[in-house]
């Protein structure tokens, strides 16, 4: 268990863990949106088949997600797991201008994205280990806040490089920021993360350190909590909604403009990019107040909104305006997410097998979302996908607004505060 006596180790950590979240930001999800762009201007790809091969990738996520998430419930090398996940990552991303054909990009892609679900447990875990449960959301919303942050300037730089470059120039910054990510990991004190805490074993009452001896609960509680269920369900439908629009709208401007259309896109994600910053200070100060749910369903209001307007005009400005609503939505449900699953897992040390269980939910979403949406435009159009992807949104938020009990804040008492039968500790 850390000892967390030293301000200064405290202060180090944070620190860490923000210049971690930064560079991470153009680490953690591999090429993105930009690997549409780059399959369809330079490799000439049809529609459908970057969207086959954007979905192939997210099920090797949905594969890896969970066991990601027990293997940060039981490593005490948190940081190595990140760090072996990042070098995995680039590489795959950087080996893409050697492959032309179908499968040595899908399965490339495929590694690249199950490297990468580490990243969202692990981030969580590692701030939960050393701020504990009280300061959690908080930290959450700070951690957001940079990954937006970093999100942004890469964005900023991938667009005027591309502008200069050409598409390509996206690898060499993927290059650089995973250097900085490395640096940042290895800044983190490991001295500061009480690695039992981290995993959810932790009661307020006790000044958030778990009882001597005290087991993590059956993994039955993945399937016996119904809200984590009812949750898990409405992030399928906000992803199954989501995934497939940044990339769409990436399409439509490439298609509109070949020169322009990484620059354009680099615009949107730095406008998404912006708004998420201050939404997610917003639910890091505020959600404990104001409520987790409230924060959660107005993430899930936003879908429909913005895939209406998506259909109303192709002008790039008026695209790239409404990539703001995106950056409302998205910029909440980052940082609320994990609050809500700590709120329902506290006492349990399932937290972060709980978090890969609920991520798995949303990569099933995302990778229904991709596919699904390609189809749809070769045979209806773009604005018939964005039609279909904001009816599920549409569902979410009536699962939600029905279904899902207020999960409240970290002092909120819950039916999980004392775990169920006990199994050995990993």
């Amino acid at each position: 268990m850390a000892d967390f006596d030293s301000g200064k180790d405290l202060a180090r950590a944070g620190h860490a863990l923000d210049a971690t979240n930064f560079f991470l930001a153009d680490v953690r999800d591999g090429l993105g949106p930009y690997l549409a762009i780059y399959l369809l201007t330079e490799q000439k790809w049809d529609e459908a088949s970057i969207g086959v091969v954007m979905s192939l990738a997210t099920i090797a996520g949905i594969v890896a997600q969970t066991p990601a998430g027990a293997l940060v419930d039981a490593t005490r090398a948190k940081r190595l797991v990140m760090i072996s996940a990042a070098i995995v990552v680039t590489a795959a991303s950087l080996l893409l201008p050697l492959m032309t054909s179908f499968w040595p990009v899908a399965i490339s892609q495929s590694i690249a994205n199950a490297a990468g679900v580490i990243f969202a447990p692990a981030i969580a875990a590692v701030s939960l280990g050393i701020v504990g449960a009280k300061a959690f959301t908080a930290r959450v919303g700070r951690n957001e806040s940079f990954n937006h942050a970093g999100n942004t300037v890469g964005a900023v730089i991938a667009g005027a490089a591309a502008y200069a470059l050409g598409p390509s120039a996206v690898f060499y910054l993927m290059a650089v920021t995973s250097a900085g990510s490395l640096i940042s990991v290895l800044a983190i004190p490991e001295r500061a993360i009480d690695h039992d805490v981290a995993r959810g074993l932790a009661h307020q009452a006790e000044g958030n350190r778990p009882k001597r001896g005290e087991q993590p609960s059956g993994l039955s509680i993945l399937l016996t909590c119904r809200p984590l269920l009812i949750f898990a369900v409405c992030v399928a439908l906000f992803h199954l909604a989501n995934a497939a629009m940044l990339p769409l709208v990436g399409q439509k401007l490439a298609l509109q403009d070949k020169n322009l259309g990484t620059s354009l896109m680099s615009a949107c994600i730095a406008a998404a990019q912006l708004v998420m910053v201050p939404m997610a200070l917003l639910v890091g100060a505020r959600a404990d107040r104001w409520g987790h749910k409230r924060f959660f369903l107005a993430a899930l209001l936003i879908l429909p909104l913005r895939a209406v307007l998506y259909t109303l005009s192709d002008d790039k400005a008026w695209l790239v305006g409404v990539q703001l609503l995106d950056g409302a939505g998205a910029g909440i449900f980052g940082a609320i997410m994990p609050v809500i699953v700590a709120d329902l897992m506290r006492g349990t040390g399932r937290f972060n097998i709980a978090q890969g269980a609920v991520i798995t939910a949303q990569s099933i979403g995302a990778a229904l979302s991709t596919a699904l949406a390609g189809l749809v435009v070769v045979h209806g159009g773009y604005s018939a996908a964005f039609l279909v992807l904001g009816a599920a949104a549409a569902l979410a938020v009536i699962v939600c607004w029905l279904l899902l009990p207020e999960t409240g804040g970290a002092e909120a008492a819950h039916p999980n505060a004392a775990p169920s039968p006990a199994i050995p500790a990993e």
